[in-house]
C-alpha cells in the first residue's frame, strides 16, 4: 500500500451516462468519503454534483432508447470519449470508476488502455448483466476490475474463468422499506406515475399513463396523481406531453423518492425505479413502450420471459408488466386498481426480492473495495 497515497485525498474520476448511473456514482462516492478523503470529478449530472463531484461534462440527453435513436449521438459521444481519455492520460487518477452505460464506458476503457493508461479502472455495474455475452465479459475483464451487483453476473464470469467482485446490490443499503400504510380509501388513493427519464420514454409513456388516470378517477373521484421527473430536462419534456392531454390534477415532483413517499401504488417505466419501488414496498405496475422499429431488435437481444428486475430475480411475476400493445390505459388502470384494492400479496413478494439482492451493507462493502483498489 502506498503511504503517500493515504496522506492525501484519493483522486477518483467517475463516468456515467444516465440518471440511474448518476445516482449510483453519487452513492458510491459518498460511501467512499466515509472511509477516506476524496477528490472526485467526472461525467454525470445533478446527483453527482450534489454529492460533491466536480462535473467535467453533463450527460443530459446522452441516454437513448436503442441503436436507431443512438445514431445521432455517436459523434458527440465519440468526441467526449477521446477528450476524457487524453485528459486522464495527462493527469492520471488513483481510480477511474465506470458506472454502467456500456456503449460509452467500454469504449472509454478501451481508449484508456490503448493509450497506455495503467492506473486501476473499476467497472461498477458492468454491462450485459443478464445477457450472458462472453465476448463482452472478456472485454470488461481484460481492461477493468469488474464489480457486479448481481450474483447471476458473478456466476457467469466465473463460468468463463474471469475475475469479478460481488458484494450485493447497493440499493439494498440505500433504500429502506416504508412504514406500513393503511389501505387506500375506496374512493381515493395516491398514484405515482414514473414515465422514465429519457425524452423518448416520456413521449411514449405519458399518454397511456394519463389515460389510466382518467379511468381511475372515474372509479375513485378523490384519487391523487403525482408524476416524477428525474431532472430539469425530464420535467420540461413531461410538461410538454401533459399539455397535450388536457387532464388536470397531476402534480410534478422531482425524483422517484418524492413520488413514492405518499403513494399507495405506482406505475413505472421499467428500469431502476421499479427496483426502488420494490425495496420501498410500494405496490407497482411496470410499463414500457419502444418504437415499432426497435421491437424486432429487442426480441432478438432479450429472450427472457420478464423485463423488470424483481421478476427476473425471482423467476415469477412480482410486478405486473404491461409492455407495448399491452400498455393501454385500460390494462394499466386495471392493474393499478387491483393493487389499490389488495396490495399485500405483492408487498410480501417484494420482501423476497430484497433478500435475493444481497446483504444490507452491500454499498459499504463496494466502497471499501473501491478505496482499496484506489490505494493499490
Amino acid at each position: 500500500m502506498n503511504a503517500g497515497a493515504e496522506a492525501r485525498p484519493l483522486r477518483v474520476f467517475f463516468a456515467t451516462g444516465e440518471p440511474s448511473g448518476d445516482m449510483l456514482a453519487a452513492a458510491l462516492a459518498t460511501a467512499m468519503r466515509r472511509i477516506a478523503p476524496l477528490e472526485a470529478s467526472g461525467i454525470g449530472n445533478e446527483r453527482m454534483r450534489e454529492a460533491g463531484i466536480e462535473l467535467t461534462e453533463r450527460t443530459t440527453g446522452w441516454a437513448s432508447l436503442g441503436p436507431i435513436e443512438a445514431l445521432r449521438r455517436i459523434p458527440p459521444l465519440f468526441a467526449s470519449n477521446w477528450r476524457h481519455a487524453l485528459r486522464l492520460l495527462a493527469a492520471p487518477r488513483d481510480l477511474v470508476v465506470l458506472v454502467d452505460f456500456g456503449a460509452f464506458n467500454l469504449r472509454l476503457a478501451k481508449s484508456l488502455r490503448g493509450l497506455g493508461y495503467r492506473r486501476p479502472i473499476l467497472y461498477f455495474f458492468p454491462p450485459g448483466a443478464w445477457l450472458d455475452r462472453p465476448a463482452q465479459a472478456r472485454a470488461v475483464a481484460r481492461r477493468t476490475t469488474a464489480l457486479t451487483p448481481f450474483a447471476h453476473q458473478r456466476d457467469f464470469y466465473a463460468s468463463l474463468g474471469l475475475p469479478i467482485a460481488y458484494f450485493g446490490h447497493p440499493l439494498v443499503s440505500l433504500v429502506e422499506p416504508r412504514a406500513p400504510r393503511p389501505p387506500a380509501p375506496p374512493d381515493g388513493g395516491t398514484i405515482a406515475l414514473l414515465p422514465g427519464s429519457r425524452r423518448g420514454e416520456i413521449a411514449r409513456h405519458v399518454a397511456p399513463l394519463v389515460g389510466a388516470c382518467r379511468r381511475l378517477r372515474a372509479r375513485r373521484p378523490n384519487a391523487r396523481f403525482v408524476m416524477s421527473a428525474a431532472d430539469a430536462d425530464a420535467e420540461a419534456s413531461i410538461r410538454r406531453e401533459l399539455a397535450k392531454q388536457f387532464f388536470d390534477g397531476i402534480a410534478i415532483v422531482r425524483g422517484a423518492r418524492a413520488a413514492f413517499d405518499e403513494a399507495d401504488v405506482a406505475a413505472i417505466a421499467s428500469g431502476t425505479a421499479v427496483l426502488e419501488a420494490t425495496l420501498r414496498e410500494v405496490p407497482a405496475v411496470a410499463l414500457y413502450i419502444v418504437a415499432e422499429s426497435q421491437v424486432a431488435i429487442a426480441r432478438r437481444v432479450w429472450q427472457r420471459p420478464y423485463v423488470t428486475l424483481p421478476n427476473i430475480l425471482l423467476g415469477r411475476e412480482v410486478v405486473p408488466e404491461r409492455l407495448q400493445t399491452d400498455a393501454t390505459p385500460e390494462r394499466l388502470a386495471e392493474a393499478l386498481e387491483a393493487l389499490l384494492t389488495d396490495p399485500e400479496p405483492q408487498r410480501e413478494a417484494m420482501r423476497a426480492v430484497r433478500a435475493a439482492l444481497g446483504p444490507p451493507d452491500a454499498l459499504e462493502r463496494c466502497a471499501a473495495f473501491a478505496v482499496e483498489l484506489a490505494r493499490s
